[in-house]
């Protein structure tokens, strides 16, 4: 994250988004896919590390293997080959961000659900300050319900961050500034979605 100043003098926290060349590496129609979408590859790759069947694919639009690969529907026409940059993005003012969260690996519930422990309402215990507690009934029901919040794997999942402003778009580096955070670590993949 970075931050820029607003017309009226305002600091905006920003995430800075490298959007861009995308390759129209596929294009999926009604009749042969079921379906209508097009495919963009992001980011260079190398020979050695692209199947023989992917590298047919990017030799059919002729381009160079990608690393990053994702399927969009687009309401404009786009042939293979075609290269799609920054500047569908000028008119825009939100968009959404999906990215992978930073794995944090197993955490408690203090750290996971945000408990309290002893200091915080935990009805008197005095020796299991960061435990979660009590976690179920008597001998009806005789089990622990699904989806109680408990200690277990944290992060590391497909976030999705809605309606982020656009404040502004900078077509020669192929950037695009979105007001406040995106989830994933410093250099990760995310899509932009209208």
């Amino acid at each position: 994250m970075t931050s820029v100043f607003s017309a009226d003098g305002k600091n905006v926290p920003c995430t800075v988004i490298e959007a861009g060349p995308c390759v129209v590496t596929q294009v999926k129609t009604v009749e042969k896919d079921g379906y209508k979408a097009v495919q963009l590859g992001f980011a260079e790759a190398k020979e050695k590390n692209t199947s023989k069947q992917m590298m047919g694919v990017f030799k059919k639009a002729g381009t160079t293997p990608k690393r990053h690969l994702a399927e969009f529907k687009f309401d404009e026409e786009y042939n293979l080959g075609d290269t799609i940059t920054v500047d569908i993005f000028n008119d825009t003012q939100f968009v959404d961000v999906v990215g992978t969260s930073k794995g944090k690996g197993f955490q408690g519930v203090i750290k996971r659900h945000g408990f309290g422990g002893v200091g915080q309402s935990t009805h008197g215990q005095d020796d299991r300050a960061r435990r979660p507690g009590s976690i179920g009934a008597c001998s009806y029901p005789a089990k622990v319900f699904k989806g109680l919040r408990m200690a277990g794997h944290m992060g590391n999942e497909r976030v999705t961050t809605q309606n982020l402003r656009v404040l502004k778009v900078i077509p020669e580096h192929n950037l695009i500034l979105v007001k406040g955070s995106v989830a994933g670590y410093n250099g990760s993949t995310v899509l932009i979605e209208k």
